[in-house]
């Protein structure tokens, strides 16, 4: 008989061998995390699923015959109900898959996590081991995209690199839900610094269709899902959708509350572990030196630097997000295409097929950390 802490253990294992790692934590934290998501019995089911979608037949034959099929059925609705693993239809059928913890479990939260997860989830998050795990990741989850106003007419943008094209070519249905980074922040009494919205991130195709099956987020028609898109450019957010050509979500994050910027700002060279084909240019010969850009700017890039303190954009990094551009009262930021420019997988099942295919051994991974830790002393 396997102990229950170590069927926890056989879990974080084979999380740890999925796309995205889940990798072993000496304090005990992953062990925590994983109690507050999986029961034992959910951990033996869980433990036959991949981060590939699988159709229930093969599950339960596999469950067999500790599980008849209706408790196989019922354990996989009640981890996926708290967010634990991933549910869609495909060619007719239910299929079933466990997720990374970000983007995934966490997020899966939806706006509305306890204290006690946000408090466990942050202390995991926050290990050498995870964060080696997570900058290995190649290529990376999500991308950072222009916002439209940023984008001028005559320059050529493709299309999953436009966020209206993004929308207006999505399949349905739609849904808005509270962001989670945005509600643990509050929970902290650290609210968010760029705007009081929580209804921000956006769910379409088999995520809107996930949630709603959860009953979370609103859901939302297409022309109120563009509304909604416009306003968290005004409030100066960023827009990062799942790192596909047909992406189904997309959060709109700020510098203060996102867990993702937040990590980005940490880093000394984050565009090294970044996915964004653009980045601001100034014309320092027209810039009036008013500073707005340094304000909208979410990831400490642009700075008022020189004799004349004109405003310049550290290219190490920039995300090419477009904030500082429509707010530049003398008109001296542009938008730059990157090349050669990358292009992203098709969808989100690609994507982590990708990512699973260049998985870095633990060599390489400690390569990564190394490289980052000399780059912090600098």
């Amino acid at each position: 008989m396997i102990r229950e802490d170590g069927r926890y253990r056989l879990l974080q294992q084979h999380l740890d061998k999925q796309a995205v790692g889940f990798p072993a934590a000496g304090s005990g934290s992953d062990i925590r995390l994983l109690k507050r998501l999986f029961t034992p019995d959910e951990v033996k089911i869980a433990l036959r699923l991949s981060y590939q979608p699988t159709p229930l037949g093969p599950i339960v034959a596999g469950a067999a015959p500790e599980f008849s099929a209706g408790q196989t059925e019922r354990l996989l609705d009640s981890m996926f109900m708290k967010g634990a693993i991933g549910w869609k239809v495909k060619d007719g059928l239910s299929h079933w898959y466990v997720m990374p913890l970000v983007v995934g479990m966490y997020e899966a939260q939806d706006g509305n996590p306890t204290p006690e997860f946000l408090a466990d989830a942050g202390a995991y998050m926050k290990t050498l081991g995870y964060g080696k795990a997570f900058l290995a990741v190649k290529p990376s989850q999500m991308r950072t995209i222009p916002i439209h106003k940023s984008i001028p007419v005559e320059h050529p943008v493709a299309t999953y690199d436009q966020i209206r094209a993004i929308i207006q070519t999505a399949r349905g249905p739609f849904v808005v839900l509270p962001c989670i980074c945005r509600a643990g922040a509050a929970i902290r009494n650290k609210p968010c610094k760029k705007t009081v919205r929580l209804e921000t991130c956006l769910g379409f195709g088999d995520v809107a269709g996930m949630l709603l099956r959860r009953k979370h987020g609103r859901e939302i028609n297409r022309d109120e899902a563009l509304a909604i898109l416009r306003q968290n450019e005004d409030d100066g957010l960023v827009l990062q959708p799942a790192n596909a050509q047909q992406p189904e979500f997309v959060c709109s994050c700020c510098g203060c509350c996102c867990g993702m910027l937040s990590f980005q700002k940490f880093l000394p060279h984050p565009v090294d572990f970044w996915t964004s084909n653009f980045y601001a240019e100034v014309a320092r010969d027209v810039c009036s030196r008013c500073g707005k850009c340094v304000a909208r700017c979410q990831v400490q890039a642009v700075s008022l630097t020189g004799p004349n303190g004109k405003a310049r954009i550290n290219l190490s990094r920039c995300i090419g997000c477009g904030l500082c551009i429509p707010t530049c009262p003398s008109h001296a930021i542009r938008i730059k295409t990157k090349e050669p420019q990358t292009i992203p997988p098709k969808n989100e099942e690609d994507l982590y097929d990708r990512i699973m295919a260049n998985k870095k051994r633990a060599w390489g991974q400690f390569l990564m950390l190394l490289k980052t830790i000399l780059r912090l002393r600098q």
